[in-house]
């Protein structure tokens, strides 16, 4: 995917007020507040032009009283897409440990995997005036990033790299990850290739990876399977017999996760599959379960911990007033690391 260039920065008018919104949206300011606070009750278009509305004036109420005197709300919001993943859940414990240490409380929004919901959470945790911004992932939409850069608080975006942050990132590479699945798996000997993936878009990025490197050696991904989010064990199985059904020959299946791949292993074992000699199976996360599965599963490890932490972090090193030249760098990639076992 290209990298999305950053977009100008927009006038803020910080003393907007809902009846501002409203007229602006051309609604009443009754209608504006029931978009702000249950959108899921509002029509698409009307909930579309209070949107644009919000954007246009700058509007964020205040909900969160001063603090001795400051504006400061003492509270940093961490948008997630599910928390029913558990690869996020080191991230969220070591962010929040970072900022309960500095003075400060972790706000968790939720945008399941919809940049449209980001759009809507982002617009209700500013209202929160929180201090700081952590995101997952770098594909928003363009309110969104409009939004974001038009406001003076730290925002540090996760779990990808990208060369047009909105302001920081702490992350990982997904393209990467695929090349050097794709790299090592072809020193093994494999050349049928399938895949098991979540409609995510993150995991999209790391299997276009791992389809272009094996592209350059002259092969194809046999097939892919496509489950909705969030994965489970039970869609592991199911689209593992799927992949089975119209390609009994595969020799590999790259799996978005290691909740898809355990579940995928167990379709296999339930057919009398050996593993690996009949069908490897890898996956991605290294969960704590990854290593203590029959056989122990091999996987892709990202430190959930550490990205939470440095993400965390930077947050703290600029709300703290740390000069710039002693702050950590602007992008950070934290790498990952493919952990071979008996699956594969």
């Amino acid at each position: 995917m290209d990298p999305v260039p950053p977009l100008p920065d927009q006038p803020r008018i910080t003393n907007a007020t809902l009846s501002d919104v409203a007229r602006a949206a051309g609604v009443s300011a009754i209608t504006v507040s029931r978009a702000l606070n249950q959108p899921h009750l509002v029509r698409p278009g009307t909930l579309a032009k209070i949107q644009a509305a919000v954007r246009e004036t700058g509007y964020a109420k205040n909900r969160a009283p001063a603090e001795h005197g400051t504006d400061r709300s003492k509270l940093v919001a961490l948008i997630l897409p599910t928390v029913a993943n558990p690869i996020f859940a080191d991230m969220v414990q070591a962010a929040s440990d970072k900022l309960t240490d500095a003075g400060y409380q972790l706000l968790l929004g939720l945008a399941s995997y919809e940049v449209w919901r980001e759009e809507i959470l982002v617009e209700t945790v500013l209202s929160r005036r929180p201090d700081g911004i952590i995101l997952t992932g770098t594909l928003h939409s363009d309110n969104t990033r409009r939004r974001l850069q038009s406001i003076s608080i730290p925002i540090v975006e996760t779990w990808d790299l990208t060369p047009f942050p909105i302001d920081m990132l702490v992350g990982f590479s997904h393209e990467e990850v695929g090349n050097t699945v794709a790299a090592r798996m072809l020193t093994k000997g494999y050349r049928r290739f399938a895949i098991l993936t979540a409609d995510d878009p993150r995991a999209s990025r790391r299997h276009l990876g791992l389809q272009a490197a094996l592209g350059r050696q002259g092969i194809e991904v046999v097939a892919t399977d496509v489950v909705p989010t969030p994965a489970s064990l039970q869609l592991g199985r199911e689209g593992c017999a799927r992949l089975l059904a119209r390609h009994p020959d595969i020799e590999l299946v790259i799996c978005s996760s290691d909740t898809l791949a355990q579940g995928a292993m167990t379709e296999a074992v339930s057919r009398g599959l050996r593993i690996p000699d009949d069908l490897a199976i890898l996956g991605f996360g290294d969960l704590n379960f990854a290593a203590h599965t029959y056989p122990p599963l091999s996987s892709v490890r990202v430190d959930g911990s550490l990205i939470g932490a440095l993400a965390a972090h930077a947050i703290v090193e600029r709300l703290t007033g740390v000069p710039p030249a002693k702050r950590m760098p602007a992008v950070t990639d934290t790498g990952f690391q493919l952990i071979e076992r008996g699956s594969t």
